[in-house]
């Protein structure tokens, strides 16, 4: 597996890999879930494609009081997974190389980025578009793959690579869990023993709000349960429209019911997929 410091190194790498080049973006601290990106991009490149998994901790999408100094770096115990997973290359730029002085150019999406994460971490998804854009520029993948945990993200990438023509398939894979359901995230290692137990009812309080039977208490039951299991208020919980993000009262489409939550100093998000249900007559 090589490792790519620079874009010069990148350019070089890229012009000789071996086509359908597939890219999982991630800011390290890899766990099992990332695991899981990169054996799905090895599936999609397959034997003769390459896959290049990104590590890069942006800081334009980190908020003044938020944890850009603090974020977990462990780029060994990443280079093994990388390599373990079948990844061909890791791309490992310093922030002057995504940043070089001057640089003022900013990439933003201004629908699916207003509500949810959008609104509660304000800058976020335009620091996200930015490197993401970036990435997509300096290492021209024909596909790229990203978790449905960041369900808000997954949308607002598909939606800036299309309206940019990008011409890249940006592929969700599922969310991937710990035994008792937490959503994996690089973050849950700042979690306390006490707070991992009650991260993990943050999970299980949204599937089961998902079978209220009337859509229109799901909200009401997940924030219900969130408050009482974790002992935190959610910072949001929305049934949206799976491709708009919009809101909606009736499961009539495909939709996703999201939250945020702070446990400890810890921010966490997760989500569940619905699918349409009909009307009783």
């Amino acid at each position: 597996m090589r490792t790519l410091g620079t874009l010069a190194d990148a350019a070089a790498f890229r012009s000789a890999a071996p086509s359908p080049v597939v890219l999982v973006p991630t800011m390290g601290a890899l766990h099992a879930g990332h695991a899981a990106l990169i054996d799905a991009a090895r599936a999609r490149a397959g034997r003769n494609g390459t896959v290049i998994v990104s590590i890069f901790v942006n800081p334009t999408q980190f908020g003044p009081n938020e944890d850009l100094a603090k974020y977990p770096r462990t780029l060994e115990a990443d280079l093994g997974l990388c390599a373990a997973h079948g990844a061909d290359a890791l791309f490992a730029p310093a922030v002057s190389e995504m940043y070089p002085p001057g640089d003022s150019t900013f990439v933003e999406e201004t629908e699916l980025s207003r509500g949810l994460c959008g609104a509660q971490r304000p800058g976020h998804f335009r620091g996200v578009c930015t490197v993401v854009a970036k990435l997509f520029n300096i290492l021209r993948p024909e596909a790229a793959i990203f978790g449905e945990k960041d369900y808000q993200q997954l949308a607002i990438i598909r939606r800036m690579a299309r309206d940019l023509f990008f011409g890249i398939e940006i592929i969700g894979h599922p969310t991937v869990r710990e035994p008792d359901g937490l959503a994996m995230s690089s973050r849950n290692r700042y979690l306390s023993a006490e707070e991992r137990k009650r991260a993990a009812v943050f999970s299980a309080a949204l599937k089961q709000a998902t079978e209220e039977p009337d859509p229109r208490s799901i909200v009401t039951r997940a924030n219900e349960l969130i408050k009482q299991g974790t002992d935190s208020p959610p910072q949001y919980v929305a049934l949206v429209d799976a491709e708009t993000l919009e809101p909606i009262a009736a499961l009539d489409r495909p939709a996703v019911l999201a939250a945020a939550v702070k446990i400890g100093e810890t921010r966490l998000i997760d989500n569940v997929r619905l699918a349409p249900r009909h009307a009783k007559v």
